[in-house]
């Protein structure tokens, strides 16, 4: 065993240490040098001992003069040593030449009165011996002496000491930590060949180049744990990445504490302490060295997993105390903060900008204790400033993190958390010329079992194995499971593991095209933002909106999962593919070496691809009519078969093994969404009919906690009442959609951090609650203009981004503190610093008060499970409870994130223009339509051009008349002529065309733009 300097981890923010249930205070409190190995460094002594100490074989040894009079007029010390409160052992060997002189070793302060934490005064032997006392630390402690007081013998006499230590109390529960016994106890892989080693007390041995994975080299032992608290400590000398992890063997593979060391071929000490709420299950403690692309050296030693230790209740840094949008906030838009104080009265407050001038000030308004938080606070307004520039806001003596007025953000958010979608695409390259070496990887799950290499999919998927089967379809319809494979290359990876669901993905697939949906229907909405060339995918520039091509690579994939013809369950779609048996992380997709297996249909899947499809169908007619045709033939066949099999349900027990299980046996809203999407895109009479006639029609769709991948019927009435149709009920949906966005916007009204989502709705996923209120909240907006609704997705955007109890940024790299390390195997830096953390504009779950379904990280840092709703969070890559990424999350920021985009700076704008569209006849295959555009603004106009977007395959003819006439994909623009540019106030102009009605439905355009700005419809 060797020691050496010990370097601690920084420990203010959770993500500079990677720790899987973690706990902040340090593990071990360590001398330093306290094996002497090499010299007596750091260690000090009186004068009269300085000539003749000496390090030999390991020990420090002196003589000691005679005469002395009192113990201390000799002394062996060190200073320095910090501990924090907890429970230790002071422990040392030591041996005295004449076989009696008597030692006093101390944990003190070195100060008067000298005060004493530990005190060992004991008789020598002339052999070394090891001695010991317990002793606890009340509060966190700095700058204490280790000494040994040797004075007061009538003759000179030789003191020796070694393995000096003061550590968390506990047992040890590694073998052969410092490798005094050579290997005994370890077990290692992987390593070139013949240099594993043990020399002098420490394990080296060489790490290959060009392995893949962190485990394809290690060094391990398993452990027998019991619930508990426990310390990991160990020091390394190593050139690359090393991950070391008390791990579950197998299973889950549960995490009970890991530390990301390396890429330091100096020694280091490493650290962190968790707790095991539960009895450990096959624990081994592990070295995992491997995928770096050079060879490299590691050397270790002082291995240590302490158990019976005192661990720190955690405590999250929070930063300072006034909580602001870390974004910043729009120009004329809502503008309110939160200060977390005691103080029962008001308190002053200042704005101050960029040169710390006070540009605004005022009293807060205090709002008692947030209980979801569990915080007293108070509410600060300062809507009043519209000046853009940076700011801080300063109160009660804090001064909060920056943000700016007149962000610009939104626009690079939009685009950002659309991105995100590409990276998570499987069974294709992504390209380093489109998103940089950083995000580049080779595709996932491209290959067949029968290829013989380690990824084994998606090329030819078997369905799942028939024992597994077995034991989890045991409903009246069972599985007979199936002779057929399927290829379901591509689609995306659904979260943090390498599945691909239908369920999610379908939620996901539905907010993406309703994002470019919205731009075709809101009157705020921007046509061109979502332009083709706008987003980083491959497909970028090919005359289809970037935001359609990448929904496309989902609903192909979807499209794929269809049962075949003759099998059981044709025409079903299956539910998930995913791996048999749980992976761990970091796994890049491309390495995953599972086999993949296709899970039973079902009936929520089929009409997830139903619904979708025939979305699908009347957004991409414009760009790519045949894609489009055989969407809406997809679309059909599903409603169909799901009309024969309505009830095949995925069971909940279908998810312990390799992927979730996305169980739901209510699939009312399912059919209600299909049919609304199947109506909106054909017109057909027969889907307007089940619509009226589902329970589903008079419910209340809108629970304040959020709708849900298993809860569409939300989105399918907000597409009933924006997307332009004549379904009889029509105006009912249009007040059900108001109705619930008014008892959204009356949860956040009353939230004193602003966030649409009441206090019992910090569930999983959390965050993706809150923006699909927003989602609510905006649409309401859309269909109103009432800025009610406008101003509550603004403020529920402050609370993602900062506002919030742990004055957090959920979206990463959007503000000063953000989520980093989500969930996730191959945006996993924080446990092998080659990949990279998620991309900007990635959203957390969030918090999940939940704890049900906590995981043991988020586990060990609250075992008493007492965090409020709110808090109970961290930024980890092995919380997937609370730090899970997902499709269908950022779906939902996607659409939020390009609203408020479009909000612009949330001025109130009066609409300049009033359009009437009149379809004057029809026949077959055409129509001729007449429009009347009214100049309603205050000054005339010296030119104009009209646009909007037909909501189908509806297009403009050659004939057209009195305007300049274009149409690209859904968009026409019609520019005025010059004879008639000149429009004076309260005079209108009128223009016509013959157009053709294409196969879709024919409703006609409700919304239009004159030189940019929204009309209103006459």
């Amino acid at each position: 065993m060797k020691k050496f300097s010990s370097v601690r981890a920084p420990l203010a923010a959770i993500g500079a240490l990677t720790l899987v249930a973690i706990g902040l205070a340090p593990a071990a409190a360590d001398v330093l040098n306290g094996t002497f190995d090499d010299t007596k460094d750091p260690w000090w002594t009186t004068g009269n001992l300085t000539d003749t100490v000496s390090v030999e074989t390991g020990a420090l040894c002196a003589t000691v003069p005679a005469g002395t009079s009192n113990p201390w007029d000799a002394i062996v010390g060190q200073d320095g040593l910090d501990l924090p409160a907890g429970d230790y052992v002071f422990q040392f060997d030591a041996s005295a030449s004449n076989g009696s002189a008597t030692v006093v070793g101390l944990v003190q302060f070195p100060v008067d009165p000298w005060t004493q934490l530990a005190n060992v005064t004991e008789p020598l032997s002339d052999q070394m011996e090891t001695y010991s006392t317990s002793f606890t630390v009340a509060e966190d402690v700095t700058g204490l002496q280790t000494a040994f007081q040797v004075g007061g013998a009538s003759e000179a006499w030789t003191f020796c000491v070694d393995n000096v230590s003061v550590a968390p109390a506990g047992v040890e529960q590694v073998i052969n930590g410092g490798f005094d016994d050579d290997l005994t106890g370890w077990t290692h892989y992987g390593f070139v060949e013949g240099t594993a080693r043990v020399e002098d007390g420490v394990f080296c041995a060489t790490v290959p180049a060009g392995t893949t994975n962190p485990w394809d080299v290690a060094i391990y032992q398993d452990l027998s744990l019991v619930a508990g608290d426990y310390a990991f400590s160990f020091d390394a000398a190593a050139a690359g990445p090393v991950r070391a992890i008390v791990q579950q063997e197998g299973g889950a593979y549960a995490s009970y504490g890991e530390i990301a060391a390396g890429n330091d071929a100096g020694w280091t000490h490493y650290s962190t302490s968790h707790q095991a709420s539960e009895d450990p299950v096959d624990p081994r403690l592990g070295f995992q060295v491997g995928g770096a692309s050079q060879s490299w050296e590691l050397c270790l030693d002082n291995v240590s997993y302490l158990g019976g230790v005192s661990v720190e209740p955690y405590e999250p840094d929070t930063g300072p105390r006034v909580r602001v949008n870390q974004v910043g906030y729009l120009t004329h838009g809502p503008k309110e903060a939160t200060l977390v104080t005691d103080s029962d009265t008001a308190l002053e407050w200042e704005l101050r900008n960029a040169a710390d001038a006070v540009v605004a000030s005022g009293d807060t308004s205090p709002l008692g204790v947030d209980d979801s938080a569990g915080l007293s606070v108070h509410g600060i307004d300062f809507s009043s400033v519209t000046a853009e520039g940076q700011y801080t806001l300063v109160a009660d003596g804090e001064t909060s993190y920056a943000f700016e007025i007149g962000t610009a953000a939104y626009e690079d958010l939009r685009t950002d958390a659309l991105n995100y979608f590409y990276l998570a695409r499987s069974g294709i390259d992504i390209e380093a010329d489109t998103v940089g070496e950083e995000y580049a990887r080779a595709a996932g799950h491209v290959s067949s079992p029968s290829d013989g290499v380690a990824n084994q999919g998606d090329l030819d998927v078997p369905c799942q194995n028939a024992a597994d089967a077995a034991a989890v379809y045991t409903d009246a319809y069972g599985w007979e499971g199936c002779d057929y494979t399927l290829d379901v290359v591509g689609g995306w990876y659904d979260a943090g593991d390498h599945g691909k669901y239908v369920v999610n993905g379908g939620i996901a697939t539905a907010q993406l095209l309703g994002t470019f949906e919205r731009t075709k229907t809101a009157p705020s909405a921007d046509p061109d933002a979502l332009a083709d060339g706008t987003l980083d995918v491959p497909e970028s520039s090919n005359g289809v909106l970037d935001v359609l091509d990448e929904a496309r690579w989902e609903l192909e994939f979807m499209t794929s999962m269809v049962v075949p013809e003759g099998a059981q369950f044709e025409g079903l779609v299956h539910h998930k593919v995913h791996d048999d048996g749980w992976t761990g992380l970091p796994l890049l997709p491309a390495n995953d070496p599972q086999v993949r297996e296709l899970h039973r249909p079902s009936t929520a899947a089929t009409l997830n691809l139903s619904a979708t499809a025939a979305q699908g169908a009347r957004l991409f007619a414009p760009y790519d009519a045949d894609f489009a045709a055989d969407l809406l033939a997809t679309a059909r066949s599903t409603w169909e078969a799901a009309l024969g099999t309505p009830d095949l349900y995925a069971p909940a027990a279908d998810g312990a093994d390799g992927g979730g299980p996305y169980d739901d046996d209510d699939v009312t809203d399912e059919f209600y969404w299909a049919a609304a999407e199947l109506f909106l895109t054909t017109g057909e009479q027969q889907f307007e009919d089940f619509l009226l006639d589902s329970p589903v029609h008079e419910a209340d769709s809108f629970d304040v906690g959020g709708f849900s991948w298993d809860a569409l019927d939300a989105i399918a009435k907000m597409n009933l009442a924006t997307v332009p149709n004549d379904f009889a009920d029509r105006d009912t949906v249009t007040d059900q959609v108001v109705t619930g966005a008014n008892g959204i916007l009356a949860v956040q009204q009353a939230q004193e951090f602003g966030l649409a989502l009441p206090d019992d709705g910090f569930v999983w996923g959390s965050n993706a609650s809150v923006l699909n209120n927003q989602v609510v909240l905006g649409t309401a907006f859309d269909l109103t203009g009432d800025a009610a609704y406008a101003r509550a997705v603004v403020e529920s955007m402050d609370y993602l981004l900062g506002r919030n109890a742990l004055n957090w940024s959920y979206v990463t790299d959007y503000g000063d503190v953000t989520s980093q390390n989500q969930h996730s195997r191959w945006f996993a830096h924080q446990v092998n610093a080659e990949l990279p953390n998620p991309p900007a504009g990635s959203v957390a779950g969030g918090p999940n008060a939940d704890v049900g379904t906590w995981d043991p990280t988020i586990s060990s840092l609250y075992p008493s499970t007492d965090c409020a709703p709110q808090r109970c969070y961290v930024d980890h890559i092995q919380s997937w409870a609370t730090n899970e990424i997902t499709v269908n999350w950022n779906s939902a920021l996607s659409w939020v994130a390009s609203w408020m985009a479009d909000r612009d700076q949330g001025t109130t704008e009066v609409a300049p223009c009033e359009v009437t569209y009149t379809v004057h006849g029809s026949w077959p295959g055409a129509f001729i339509s007449q429009i009347w555009i009214t100049n309603t603004s205050q000054q005339a106009w010296d030119d104009w051009s009209l646009t909007w977007a037909n909501p189908a395959d509806d297009s403009v003819s050659l004939q057209a008349w009195s305007a300049q006439w274009k149409q690209e994909g859904a968009f026409v623009t019609a520019a005025a002529m010059p004879w008639n540019g000149t429009v004076r106030a309260g005079d209108k102009v009128t223009i016509g065309f013959v157009g053709s009605s294409g196969t879709l439905s024919d409703a006609p355009p409700e919304q239009f733009w004159v030189n940019g700005a929204p009309c209103t419809a006459g």
